[in-house]
């Protein structure tokens, strides 16, 4: 498993295992639950979760799939804006740590930026941190102007990761904020790494992923994977999807591959407002 390190010094895994949209429909429950544990197998022990999904229904499944496993896993969830106020991530924080069935989070994110002053739920990150609640804290949804606002101000420079939409047909992200997060050694989180299963469909890259002998996903997910400072955190539902989606390891992307891909789908040639889903 190709690692990603934080600013504590800690690897994470680089391929992870993103969970929106899972947990919704008693129907597909199993095979979720048996998707994220064969994950665990093959390396992609961090799971992404949040408040958000299913009001709690991703985290509890989550929750169930890692039940006796949970020190395997590096553990992701976020707070909705609107409760991220000092008191209210607190608050935030601790339901869902029971909806998990756990005593901590590894990685605690602002969901995205909302009416609460950042400096307000860094303190709460920190109270969080100082109670053993949460070992890192971070961001989503956050742009350049946006991280260059939470460095001044009091204990920003503790964030630890940015969880943001990046793929193929997402690269905004590579003009000012990949750049800029890579020198501060802050990894990004790439979110919809596959553009939510729609980049499959493109016959484009398809035709190129055949001529490399990979899947299509796999290229996707190895485009992202060959940015230093980046993990990727696609969802998978299934057990065939997720083992597929880790094949994207061994894809090498070479100077050829990569100036392929950029003619499909072009580099940023000026700074565009971030992106979210």
């Amino acid at each position: 498993m190709k690692t990603v390190r934080l600013p504590t010094g800690e690897d994470v895994p680089a391929l992870g295992l993103g969970t929106w949209m899972i947990g919704d429909d008693p129907r597909t429950r199993a095979d979720e639950i048996a998707a994220l544990r064969r994950g665990m197998e093959l390396g992609m022990t961090l799971i992404d979760t949040a408040e958000m999904y299913g009001e709690g229904a991703s985290e509890r499944l989550v929750g169930e799939a890692i039940a006796g496993r949970r020190d395997e896993v590096f553990l992701v969830s976020k707070v909705y804006p609107h409760n991220a106020s000092r008191q209210g991530t607190v608050a935030a924080c601790e339901r869902s740590l029971q909806r998990l069935g756990t005593d901590r989070l590894d990685l605690y994110l602002l969901h995205w930026r909302g009416q609460y002053p950042l400096a307000e739920t860094v303190a709460a990150f920190e109270a969080l941190q100082a109670a053993g609640k949460i070992r890192h804290w971070g961001v989503s949804n956050l742009d350049a102007d946006d991280m260059n606002e939470l460095a001044g101000v009091p204990g920003g420079n503790g964030v630890a990761a940015n969880q943001v939409l990046y793929n193929l047909s997402r690269r905004g992200i590579e003009w000012d904020l990949l750049p800029a997060m890579q020198a501060r050694g802050v990894p990004v989180m790439a979110y919809s790494p596959v553009e939510q299963a729609r980049l499959l469909k493109d016959k484009r890259l398809a035709a190129l992923a055949a001529e490399h002998g990979v899947g299509v996903a796999q290229l996707a997910l190895a485009f992202v994977l060959d940015h230093d400072g980046v993990i990727a955190i696609p969802k998978a539902g299934r057990v065939a999807h997720v083992e597929d989606n880790a094949g994207a390891l061994d894809v090498v992307v070479t100077d050829a591959l990569r100036a392929a891909l950029d003619a499909l789908f072009p580099p940023p040639r000026r700074a565009t407002s971030l992106e979210m889903i």
